[in-house]
């Protein structure tokens, strides 16, 4: 089997750690007051990165919890964060990269803004991720609050030869429903490019992440955990050794 990563999610919302259901802001769960807490929890256990979404910056368009992803770096320490939420200008991706995270989801500009994912990637290589949330196919954006009419593979295809780090595939359907994630709309889009696919949304319990992770082969990277991870339907140091990665 390919590497393949299991990825803690933590999401921020008014600075505390939240999950929505199916992306809806009326729909949030508070999981914790001090997401830095949170965060240090979850590298306690060998992850590979923590995947970081900014709620508030995502809606707005701007960042927001600044503050608070900051401290979420300092308390990752050695072990990458991946952001996402409300980077939509070059001046944003830099002053992101320069809170400590390691690399930064560009959804909305992916769409919308295709020459900023580009010239991200020759600023900094390696270090640019596409996100590409889907209902029913199709990428939504604004914080998952307007859909629009392009594919979820349509869009990923534009960034075949741009040089991204990965694509961050969600099903928001799916997201913070614990109904299992739609693995075969991941491996679909995988199918169509190079670029390693990560799964989000819906992951439940340990036979979903071990699902998951049995099609890192077909271009599926990894898997984003979040509301699972809080509930203790998947125990994040068992998982990790039933991956080998303890």
């Amino acid at each position: 089997m390919n590497r393949f990563e299991l990825i803690p999610a933590i999401d921020l919302l008014d600075g505390r750690c939240v999950r929505l259901s199916q992306g809806r802001y009326d729909r949030a769960t508070v999981y914790g007051d001090d997401p830095a807490e949170v965060a240090a929890r979850f590298v306690a256990h060998a992850i590979p990165r923590l995947h970081v979404v900014d709620l508030d910056g995502a809606r707005s368009g701007r960042p927001v919890n600044t503050a608070a992803i900051r401290r979420i770096a300092e308390r990752a320490g050695a072990v990458p964060v991946q952001l996402g939420g409300g980077l939509r200008t070059l001046a944003a991706i830099e002053e992101a990269l320069a809170t400590g995270v390691d690399r930064v989801v560009l959804g909305t500009a992916a769409l919308r803004d295709p020459e900023l994912v580009r010239e991200g990637v020759r600023r900094f290589p390696g270090r640019i991720v596409v996100g590409i949330d889907a209902k029913e196919g199709c990428v939504a954006v604004e914080g998952w609050l307007e859909q629009s009419v392009t594919t979820a593979t349509e869009l990923a295809r534009r960034f075949e030869d741009a040089g991204v780090a990965a694509i961050v595939h969600t099903d928001i359907a799916r997201d913070g429903e614990l109904s299992g994630p739609n693995l075969d709309a991941s491996a679909e889009l995988a199918a169509c490019v190079e670029i390693p696919v990560i799964v989000s949304g819906g992951i439940r319990s340990q036979e979903d992440v071990c699902r998951a992770a049995s099609l890192a082969g077909g271009g599926i990277a990894g898997a984003i955990v979040g509301r699972a991870l809080y509930t203790g339907d998947v125990d994040l140091g068992r998982a990790l050794e039933e991956l080998g990665c303890s």
